[in-house]
């Protein structure tokens, strides 16, 4: 069950991480979204790796911080990416 809420949480961060690195990815929203998911699961394994607990439950402001930084490592990670493609 864990893994569909860090989905929801990955679909509102990766919009949120647009708005906050706006011109850092290319490929619009929907990327970004799939970005914010992808960064909210990888943020669920880094707040692990400092030792925490982001899978506490849905509304845990744990859950949400390491979601945020997952998704801005993984945005920041696929601009750099897209930005060498098209260079």
């Amino acid at each position: 069950m864990w893994f569909l809420s860090w989905i929801v949480i990955g679909l509102i961060m990766g919009a949120i991480a647009r708005a906050v690195l706006p011109g850092r990815a290319g490929g619009g929203w929907f990327i970004s979204l799939i970005v914010g998911v992808l960064g909210a699961i990888v943020g669920g394994f880094i707040g692990r790796a400092f030792g925490a607990n982001p899978n506490q439950h849905f509304w845990s402001l744990s859950t949400w911080f390491w979601a945020f930084v997952g998704s801005l490592v993984v945005l920041f990670l696929w601009g750099l990416v897209a930005g060498r493609r098209r260079t």
